[in-house]
């Protein structure tokens, strides 16, 4: 299987939004769309997904128009889409049988996901938790702490969960039909650390069962632990791409951190070195290189500092990604 995303185009009068956007997974893992706010990231997944008439370009699954009929595919949007006064099962059950999913397939689907995401509370109240009350002794009646019937719990509406929950129930949509492709458009919004973690968890159990995914994200560690091949988008073009290992390969080891007993601060602007940051004897620098880097560490040692710390590093996708779109923060 292939995915080939071919010179897309789109412009909205004389506004150019994406510009001729061409990538190509020859192999299941993981492709990165970066860019800022507006850089046509959505824009672009929306033509590939024929969400959004494109002006130019194509995007082919394994030699063929990418479509629903070639490619069975599992979306996440950015903006939550579910219904907010419908119940979420019935918002599953319906989503999944858009892709084909027999409804008693699809349950199981569901009840499996609902665990795996802790959902299950907001699809089957009254089943899990602690806090369900058994039907006391003598009766098949079913009644409260206060001695009063207990009434029966319904379903959660989507405009009852917060946005971090509702953010699960999408990603169970996009999961349910185990698609072949799953397009994350920034999965991780909204989201607090525990469940960034859940979600990761199950990002990772997708790569691993070997499914093509393509993620946009401004999460830059998030994307460097799951990414192999990227695209950063600036203005609607395509400024970097490539793999990433390899991009960060050819800026070379230029970030240095240094973390020594006592102040080096005069040696290190003796070697010329460029200071980033400094915290108490902890100090973030910029060098041109191993060269200079192994100089200030024989100055350090010649004059008898102790070093903690002498890291020296390629620079993060954070950083190259501040450099091609900051405009005017360029690295040096």
């Amino acid at each position: 299987m292939s995915l080939v995303v071919s010179e897309l185009y789109k412009k909205y009068g004389n506004k150019v939004v994406v510009d001729h956007l061409s990538f190509e997974m020859k192999e299941p893992g993981v492709y990165a769309l970066l860019g800022t706010n507006g850089a046509g990231k959505t824009t672009s997944i929306r033509m590939m997904l024929g969400m959004l008439a494109k002006d130019g370009g194509e995007t082919l699954w394994n030699g063929k128009p990418l479509d629903t009929e070639t490619c069975n595919v599992g979306y996440l949007a950015e903006e939550r889409g579910l219904y907010p006064k419908y119940s979420l099962m019935d918002q599953l059950l319906y989503f999944a049988s858009l892709r084909g999913v027999p409804k008693s397939e699809a349950k199981k689907r569901i009840k499996y996901w609902a665990k795996r995401l802790e959902a299950e509370e907001y699809l089957y109240p009254g089943q899990t938790g602690p806090e369900k009350v058994q039907p006391m002794m003598g009766t098949k009646k079913s009644f409260g702490l206060s001695g009063g019937r207990k009434k029966r719990q319904k379903p959660k509406l989507a405009d009852q969960l917060s946005k971090g929950n509702q953010q699960k129930i999408q990603f169970m949509t996009a999961l349910l039909s185990d698609p072949e492709l799953l397009i994350l458009d920034e999965p991780l919004s909204g989201l607090d650390p525990v469940n960034t973690d859940l979600f990761r968890d199950v990002i990772r159990e997708q790569i691993a069962k070997g499914k093509y995914l393509i993620m946009s994200s401004h999460q830059m560690a998030t994307v460097e632990e799951f990414c192999t091949d990227i695209t950063i988008l600036d203005r609607s073009k395509p400024v970097v791409q490539g793999n990433l290992n390899e991009i960060k390969k050819s800026y070379g080891r230029v970030n240095l951190h240094l973390k020594t007993e006592r102040d080096a601060a005069p040696l290190i602007e003796a070697a010329g070195v460029r200071t980033v940051s400094i915290k108490e004897f902890e100090y973030q620098l910029k060098v041109t290189g191993e060269e200079q880097a192994n100089r200030l560490l024989a100055m350090l040692i010649r004059e008898q500092i102790p070093v903690i710390t002498f890291d020296l590093r390629e620079p993060s996708l954070h950083e190259i990604f501040v450099e091609k779109v900051g405009h005017g923060n360029e690295m040096e």
